[in-house]
């Protein structure tokens, strides 16, 4: 199974599934876009078992682009695992405290957030498409984290995953303008003459909010593999009917 991981350390694991022609469904993580159901649960089981945990361990939202976020627990283990039907609802965002729960994100070009504070014990992702970026989901999360749970903002370690590159992510002047108007976006934009479209960096723009919720730079990292030109990419702007990554971390 094609995975990427961005950290294997015997406490903490975190990484990204890619798409890989020898699974099912190209090794589509996703139940809300699949052909059988089955070939997903399969999927994940294969994942599960690269990573030495069980499917029953994961915990994925049935994500709505949203700036929602919820906090995990025990009682939520499993919780959309093997069915839509008991995904967290309505939600973007996830953190936990919790040592062997694998919290899951999925993506088709939106931006994957990935996160930890190894001083509080806590972990994290986020699911931030355009529309979750433009609800500044990424800044929100972060301060809540900081206010409400008592994070150094110091200490968050950030991955940014596989995304739509700004040379794809490219949009009219409606979108344009919702990013123009967070006020911190301009220098991640550029307009094309030839096109009349505007091109957008979702990943530095999702970047900028950690760094206005006090996160350093230094302790952010950015994988720039673009999900549309890439051949382990599942693009939604590409394909309608891609299938989606999954981006994951757990506390052992």
């Amino acid at each position: 199974m094609n995975t990427k991981m961005y950290v294997n350390h015997e406490n903490l694991l975190a990484g990204i599934t890619l798409k890989d022609k020898k699974e099912f469904e190209f090794s589509n993580m996703a139940l809300h876009v699949c052909e059988e159901e089955e070939h997903v649960i399969q999927n994940r089981t294969k994942l599960a078992n690269l990573l030495h945990c069980r499917v029953e361990d994961f915990v994925c939202a049935n994500q709505t682009h949203s700036a929602n976020v919820h906090k995990v627990t025990v009682e939520d283990k499993g919780r959309g695992a093997l069915s839509l039907n008991t995904a967290i609802p309505n939600t973007d965002a996830l953190y936990t405290y919790e040592p062997n729960i694998l919290l899951c994100t999925f993506t088709a070009d939106c931006v994957p957030v990935i996160f930890q504070h190894e001083e509080k014990g806590l972990i994290g992702v986020i699911h931030s498409g355009w529309q979750g970026t433009v609800k500044e989901i990424t800044l929100k999360v972060f301060n809540k984290l900081i206010e409400e749970e008592g994070c150094n903002p110091e200490g968050f370690q950030v991955i940014l995953g596989p995304a739509l590159s700004q040379e794809k992510f490219e949009v009219d002047e409606d979108v344009y303008i919702r990013f123009r108007d967070l006020g911190y976006a301009d220098e991640f934009m550029y307009y094309k003459e030839e096109t009349h479209k505007f091109h957008i960096d979702n990943q530095q723009t999702v970047k900028k909010q950690c760094e206005l919720a006090g996160i350093p730079s230094d302790n952010i990292d950015i994988d720039r593999t673009c999900t549309f030109l890439s051949d382990e990419g599942f693009s939604y702007r590409q394909d309608r009917k891609s299938g989606r990554h999954l981006s994951f971390i757990m506390k052992k």
